[in-house]
């Protein structure tokens, strides 16, 4: 177990240092699953059975030739069989909701119709821009999911900033706000579903009691954030660039590929609602709707370089680097949630630290380092939900009572684990989107903006607890 977190710890550092060392961030988080799943396997894998007791019994009463096998050998069957494709299932509904998400964006893209929504954006101003684009982000990602609308936002950035050091600063608050945005929302990030789908929280008391601290989790970074720009833009007007933008379709034909592809993107909450579906699949529908109606679009009309829009060329724009990396990092934190390691560092902060909030807070600024998702899990599985009957009866009523449906520790608990993921660029699923599109380093990140979501972090979190107390 010691040796895997080294490993980890090794492989976090080398990511950081990615610029310096100059191997790409994906290959080495790819190494790191690797070496990690393998010293599990080969060193610890009584562990996995350990902590998942019930999911080995019924392993092995679902698979009797194991029965003769060593317990050892048992061990490994269960980790191979069963909970690296169950962590394997959960991994891979997160890349196909990325690589279809990612997919419709570019074919927005390539249609230019995001050239629709920028022409309305007429401010020049660099700290309007920024607090216009900031707040575009915070309340898109609360429909949407903050992972989808990072990548919307970055691709509208692209079109806007020119400089690439400018367009840092601004994706830098893109996932400050996408962050905060999805913690009040339900819907807004995956921790959030987790909670509302195990019911632990219900829409409108998340709402009302997070949205207040969420607000002020971007307000803080961006005041700061907007003294490191100074001017005006310089955008190109010139008409050659008009007519290469209006040469391959109508402004008409854009709208629609631009309605289609937000309508498809808007619809995988409510596809999930309605169908209870993961929402890769409602992304992956709207993706192969939009796919259709370009396909027939380009076949009944004769277009110009119309292959180049079509989506079998477009998918090839995707940063696959980027979900290599994604993948990597992930199935690392599995590992480690394999292993144990983070129900030790959960049991620690039970019996350290009872107090919710410091709980709630710790865990956020952790979710910086490790993802949230799993730490999320492990929360869920530490503290029951409890209901009245047994707060009634515990021997410490006042606490368990955080523990309710809508009890502060959940609550606080979607807070936390959505907003903490901004204090690094690959604490959270829209820092490690944005860093792979905008090609932003860990290093210049946590230099200059890591510190700021820390102290908007902290300030939202005592604008939660002061309206708690008062």
């Amino acid at each position: 177990m010691e040796v895997m977190l080294l490993v980890f710890v090794a492989g976090y550092i080398c990511i950081a240092m990615e610029h310096k060392i100059q191997i790409d961030k994906a290959a080495i988080a790819l190494v790191m699953a690797g070496i990690m799943w393998a010293l599990l396997i080969l060193t610890i894998p009584v562990t996995a059975a350990s902590i998942s007791p019930e999911s080995f019994k019924e392993f092995l009463a679902h698979n009797p030739s194991v029965a003769s096998f060593s317990y050892f050998e048992q061990c490994q069957r269960f980790i191979v069989d069963f909970k690296l494709i169950e962590y394997l299932g959960d991994i891979s509904s997160t890349l196909f909701f990325l690589i279809g998400a990612m997919t419709i964006v570019e074919l927005i893209d390539v249609h230019k119709g995001f050239d629709i929504i920028t022409d309305k954006i007429t401010s020049k101003n660099k700290r309007k821009l920024l607090w216009l684009i900031s707040g575009i982000t915070f309340l898109m990602s609360a429909v949407l999911d903050n992972l989808t609308t990072s990548i919307v936002m970055v691709m509208l950035l692209k079109k806007l900033i020119p400089n690439y050091k400018e367009r840092w600063i601004f994706g830098s608050m893109i996932i400050i706000a996408a962050n905060s945005g999805g913690a009040w929302s339900p819907i807004g990030d995956v921790t959030t579903i987790m909670l509302w789908i195990k019911g632990k929280i219900s829409s409108w008391p998340l709402i009302s009691g997070i949205i207040l601290p969420s607000i002020v989790s971007v307000v803080v970074p961006l005041i700061f954030a907007s003294g490191l720009l100074k001017g005006e833009l310089k955008r190109s007007n010139s008409a050659e660039v008009k007519k290469q933008d209006t040469a391959l379709l109508s402004k008409n034909g854009r709208k629609i590929i631009l309605m289609l592809g937000v309508a498809g993107l808007l619809s995988v909450p409510v596809f999930k609602y309605l169908t209870g579906l993961p929402p890769f699949i409602g992304v992956m529908t709207a993706l192969g709707s939009i796919w259709i109606y370009t396909e027939i679009l380009y076949s009944r009309h004769s277009i110009r370089d119309a292959h180049l829009n079509r989506v079998t060329n477009v998918i090839k724009r995707v940063d696959t680097a980027t979900i290599l990396f994604f993948l990597g990092i992930l199935l690392s934190v599995m590992s480690l949630e394999a292993s144990g390691t983070l129900n030790i560092a959960g049991k620690f902060l039970n019996e350290s630290v009872k107090n919710v909030y410091l709980i709630d807070i710790s865990i956020g600024i952790l979710s910086a380092i490790i993802d949230n998702v799993p730490l999320v899990a492990v929360a869920m599985g530490m503290y029951p939900l409890a209901d009245p009957a047994t707060v009634a009866a515990a021997a410490d009523p006042a606490y368990l009572a955080h523990f309710v449906q809508d009890g502060t520790f959940w609550q606080f608990l979607a807070y936390c684990s959505g907003v903490g993921g901004s204090l690094l660029i690959i604490g959270s699923a829209a820092g490690v989107v944005v860093m792979g599109l905008e090609k932003i380093k860990f290093n210049w990140y946590l230099k200059h903006f890591s510190l700021l979501a820390l102290a908007g972090y902290l300030a939202g979190a005592g604008v939660y607890y002061l309206t708690k107390i008062l």
